[in-house]
């Protein structure tokens, strides 16, 4: 295979890659994950490795620098400013894993360790590739690493411990430590996945700027193509271990050849798409049933103009002056997680509750299904007051209601099949048994569009975007009047995404259950949901149609949320970076 990717005339060549090739040796018999990649990557040059999960993207990549199971074996060429790094020893690896190429891996919580400050970690990095700087010369170096990485009170962030950081602050002290030696070459992997939209334009600001900084190159390893537009000079596309194309980023965007890069393209939500007619509370109409076969964006959209809304001004959900409260614990003090929250859905209706992680979204969620109590106000559930709920009034609540959570992986049971855990709500209220729930649960399966041979199968053997769809069986095995959907699709690839709001679209038109659904990824909103709520620090700031959130925003803390949302067209992402910039005061670059 040619270098397609190659530019004549360019920079200095960092990185040179020609036929690598990484298979994983499984059960008697190599199993390939890249296939014959060939690529150049230059001085100052952003190359974005796209793809689903399993694509091979994070493994080839891993390889460069010997970060791979034993059961890997790596064949090809890897050169780094034209040294041959295949074959050396592990020494000089270890030599240069930080020191010449550094890796930003995808979850800081679990990179960092929890057992050292986050100081002592960039000191460690700093001085095991200088071991003549003294340990004053660390910390100031250090210091000043956190300083250039903006994290807030960098002598005082020094001291801290990874749990002590918020997501976006760990993914700060991840960067600091990754540039910490000034890398020829960055690795990049998934730096921004399941991050606010906020956090996320900060880090992806604070990448651009030390790129431009440092004058070094990038590898990212992504799925969210509004970040590849946002950050990306060149894109290779990966399916199933294959480059299947590649080309700069405007081409890629604007004139894609292979299928699977268009189709990649069309799964990509983003603001603008949705269409969803808002709920009339007074006289709401009736929409003709349509179906839509193909999990695009586009027939998503053509799907949701479907929705069809029960004609009924009585509420599923009710929130009135609500304010929900977090016990005092041993030394730990009371905590407002919420206060003065005015919220209502109705039969059929899709509210969508957006804003930044502990803004109380959750919290909502959960108290709306009677899982965390309220402190003041009145919660009504499905015609039931829950402020003042027994504990029989709970279970009755809960048989109506329906929760899909945000990691399926952590909320099904590792150790039951999930025909059992599908079956357990019908199993526990006691509407069937036997071979009634077995034909129960396989028709819960049809739904969700998966395999009734699936039933014997435990959790760890699907797919996350299988998982998800488990949990959504779950969740609508007593017939709910209201769905909870919390964070539903934020680890999922854009193509899953798609297949899965396509599913749930299907699902609330067939079944005209109300759903409140729990997002910080302002575009999955528009395509859902029918009104939209705004949550900030631990209130509702604004509440409307989705054309009055999204398209005319009051509050200002929904207009800083609205710029900060990627979108996958470089030239539309470079006009919301210039108005984000103008929003907040400073420069775009």
């Amino acid at each position: 295979m040619t270098d397609t990717t190659a530019n004549t005339g360019a920079p200095e060549t960092i990185l040179e890659v020609d036929g690598l090739n990484v298979d994983f040796w499984v059960d008697g018999e190599f199993y390939p994950a890249a296939v014959d990649m060939n690529y150049t990557v230059r001085r100052g040059e952003v190359l974005a490795i796209v793809g689903e999960s399993g694509s091979g993207k994070s493994t080839s990549s891993m390889s460069l620098l010997g970060l791979l199971p034993e059961n890997a074996r790596v064949t090809g060429s890897i050169k780094l400013l034209g040294r041959e790094l295949r074959g050396v020893d592990q020494a000089t690896i270890r030599s240069l894993r930080g020191n010449e190429i550094a890796v930003i891996f995808q979850e800081p919580m679990t990179a960092l360790n929890p057992v050292y400050t986050i100081g002592f970690q960039i000191t460690e990095a700093l001085r095991s590739h200088d071991r003549a700087l003294a340990p004053s010369a660390a910390k100031e170096r250090a210091i000043e690493l956190l300083r250039l990485v903006e994290m807030p009170n960098p002598e005082q962030s020094f001291h801290k411990y990874p749990h002590q950081l918020s997501g976006g602050q760990r993914q700060r002290a991840m960067i600091a430590q990754s540039i910490s030696c000034d890398p020829l070459l960055l690795i990049a992997d998934e730096p921004t996945t399941a991050l606010d939209v906020t956090v996320q334009a900060e880090i992806l600001d604070l990448l651009r700027n030390l790129h431009k900084r440092l004058d070094s190159a990038i590898i990212l390893i992504t799925h969210d193509m509004g970040v590849v537009a946002d950050l990306a000079d060149r894109i290779m596309v990966m399916k199933n271990g294959i480059v299947v194309e590649a080309g700069s980023v405007e081409d890629i965007f604007h004139k894609p050849t292979h299928p699977y890069t268009q189709q990649l393209l069309a799964s990509v939500p983003h603001l603008g798409l949705g269409v969803l007619e808002p709920i009339d509370e007074t006289a709401p109409e009736e929409v003709a049933s349509e179906t839509s076969t193909v999990p695009t964006m586009a027939s998503i959209r053509e799907h949701a103009n479907t929705q069809r809304v029960t004609e009924t001004r009585e509420p599923v959900l009710s929130f009135e002056d609500v304010a929900i409260e977090y016990p005092k614990r041993g030394r730990i003090p009371a905590f407002r997680a919420a206060e003065h929250i005015d919220l209502k859905i109705y039969p059929g209706e899709i509210m969508g509750l957006v804003g930044e992680s502990g803004s109380g979204k959750t919290t909502i969620g959960r108290a709306a299904i009677g899982l965390i109590p309220i402190a003041e106000g009145t919660l009504t559930t499905v015609g039931t007051d829950i402020s003042h709920a027994t504990q029989k009034d709970l279970f009755a609540i809960r048989r109506r209601t329906g929760i899909v959570f945000q990691d399926p992986a952590s909320s099904l049971n590792p150790r039951m099949p999930i025909g059992q855990s599908i079956g357990e709500p019908i199993l526990l209220a006691g509407e069937a048994k036997g071979k009634d729930l077995d034909r129960r649960v396989e028709d819960l399966l049809d739904q969700v569009e998966l395999p009734r041979s699936y039933r014997n199968r435990f959790p760890h053997e699907l797919s996350g975007g299988q998982r998800q769809r488990v949990g959504i069986a779950r969740a609508l095995a007593l017939a709910p009047e209201l769905l909870v959907a919390d964070e539903p699709t934020s680890a999922l690839d854009v193509s899953v995404q798609a297949r899965f709001l396509d599913l749930l679209q299907e699902l609330q038109q067939e079944l005209q259950f109300a759903c409140l659904f729990i997002s910080h990824d302002l575009a999955v909103v528009d395509i859902l949901a029918h009104r939209i709520s705004v949550m900030h620090l631990g209130k509702l700031v604004e509440t409307g149609t989705r054309d009055e959130i999204l398209r005319g925003a009051k509050d200002p803390y929904t207009q800083r949320l609205i710029a900060a949302v990627p979108v996958p067209d470089p030239e539309a992402q470079r006009e919301r970076r210039e108005a984000r910039a103008a929003l907040l005061g400073r420069s775009a670059s």
